[in-house]
């Protein structure tokens, strides 16, 4: 980088704080209380240590306990309201898009890029929305259950059959990534997809790093990720529009978004916003499954009780199908316990714990002032782990999301966003979630080789030697699929 450049980022970068700090004098003691920080930094440091040490419950309960349920903070390179509460969670989710924007931190939005569906508000994000829900609704995804399944029976065929121990995290997001390339993509096993995988890798260690672009930085390098990835997916976007006229076209989500029309025959997307929540989609599907089912594997080695219920329900599908035969949806709909230990275990390590929103003008909100162009920020873990709501919420309890349990306040839970924000990917997790623990429990058992192995977040849960286990495959079911 040319040193006059480098100069005049550390100038804006220092300056920036110092023009919020001007502007926002004028609303005096209304202001949320609480500190910036320092200049850029502010508390970053602070929130990505706890993140790290998976202490984040403990960071913002500690500043709940001493400012409140609204205060500010400096975080990632702007001024930050952080709101609490499942009233400040409604208004966060349900708020106007002329409010309340979805910009995301620099670091986010430089990475995916600003035309995906977190960015968007108002028509803009219907638009999105209703494009990818057209692929991702229930009534769609049906159709794929044999699709994943014949992915995740030849992934354990593959990477774990005629194995001692298995390191589950890393091969858990393999798993994900095949799936998704396969359903949402439609590249099929082979080099294309090996060439994405890392540059995704990349991308998703940038998204929560502090947003300075120099040589060497996680940022840079989830900056030059993107860069290497667009070209990538715009030849995907021509072969699979020129398959689209041809009318040979595998049905799958990019073929979705490029065949949907306005009223007028207009394209619905353009290819800027195609490629931005392609990218979108593949980072959030990507890691946070696979976040999910790691837990999964992790609890059902240290839990008997809840591995036997689960164990149970699992042969009780097992045992009514034929060797070999495919899962299907109606299996899926039986998995109801085990769709609730995985409930829980979002509540307690929500993959996603961190939703930014910016302030379009000034918004007044439990007394205070948010100044235009602020941040605004919840975390999953501030309501999920409060006692007032969730009781004894350090413990756990797959009960608590049965049908006779007492209902949560609205906005309470929200592993998956909340309202117009609810993700629209959920069926899609709900489906690889199970499928893949079928998969698991009635073909191997296993023990962690250490119990104490911990995990940070970066910003995603990343286990210290990827959650490794021994693993014995379940000799009957473990000659059921032929690759």
């Amino acid at each position: 980088m040319d040193l006059v450049v480098f100069i005049m980022l550390l100038l804006f970068l220092f300056l920036l704080p110092m023009i919020f700090i001007f502007k926002d004098k004028k609303h005096g003691d209304r202001l949320p209380p609480g500190s910036l920080g320092l200049p850029v930094i502010g508390h970053s440091r602070g929130l990505l240590k706890a993140l790290k040490a998976d202490r984040v419950d403990e960071w913002f309960q500690e500043r709940i306990a001493k400012h409140g349920p609204i205060w500010k903070s400096g975080l990632f390179g702007y001024p930050t309201a952080v709101l609490h509460g499942p009233s400040a969670n409604k208004f966060i989710y349900t708020c106007d898009g002329n409010i309340l924007t979805n910009t995301q931190p620099p670091s986010i939005s430089r990475i995916l890029g600003t035309k995906n569906i977190m960015e968007l508000s108002g028509h803009g994000h219907k638009r999105v929305r209703a494009a990818l829900v057209s692929f991702l609704k229930l009534e769609v995804l049906k159709q794929y259950v044999a699709k994943v399944d014949e992915e995740i029976q030849h992934h354990l065929q593959t990477h774990w059959h005629g194995k001692h121990e298995a390191e589950v995290q890393p091969l858990i997001k393999t798993l994900t990534f095949n799936v998704i390339c396969s359903l949402l993509f439609g590249i099929e096993r082979g080099p294309k997809r090996e060439k994405l995988l890392p540059l995704f890798q990349d991308m998703i260690e940038g998204v929560l790093a502090i947003p300075i672009n120099l040589p060497f930085t996680q940022f840079n390098r989830g900056i030059v990720a993107r860069k290497r990835l667009v070209p990538m997916l715009v030849d995907l976007i021509r072969v699979k529009r020129e398959a689209l006229e041809k009318g040979d076209s595998h049905k799958d989500l990019i073929t979705s978004l490029i065949s949907i029309r306005d009223d007028d025959s207009s394209m619905t997307m353009s290819d800027e916003e195609i490629i931005d929540n392609i990218i979108v989609v593949m980072v959030a599907g990507y890691d946070t499954t696979s976040v999910l089912v790691t837990f999964l594997v992790r609890l059902l080695a240290n839990n008997t009780f809840v591995y036997s219920n689960i164990l149970k329900e699992q042969e009780e599908i097992a045992n009514s199908k034929s060797s070999g035969e495919a899962l299907t949806w109606e299996d899926l709909t039986k998995m109801k316990y085990t769709w609730r230990v995985a409930s829980e275990i979002m509540r307690i390590y929500p993959p996603v714990t961190l939703s930014f929103r910016r302030a379009k003008q000034d918004i007044e909100y439990g007394g205070f002032i948010i100044p235009e162009g602020w941040q605004v920020l919840l975390s999953a873990s501030m309501t999920h782990m409060d006692s007032d709501i969730f009781q004894k919420p350090t413990m756990f309890d797959p009960t608590r999301f049965e049908k006779t349990a007492p209902s949560t306040p609205p906005f309470s839970y929200v592993a998956f966003g909340a309202g117009p924000r609810m993700c629209p990917g959920i069926e899609l997790a709900k489906m690889e979630t199970l499928a893949m623990i079928h998969r698991l429990v009635t073909q191997f058992t296993w023990e962690l080789v250490s119990k104490e192995e911990s995990f940070k977040r970066i910003p995603m849960p990343e286990f210290d030697h990827g959650l490794l286990v021994r693993i014995t495959p379940i000799k009957k079911n473990s000659a059921s699929y032929k690759a």
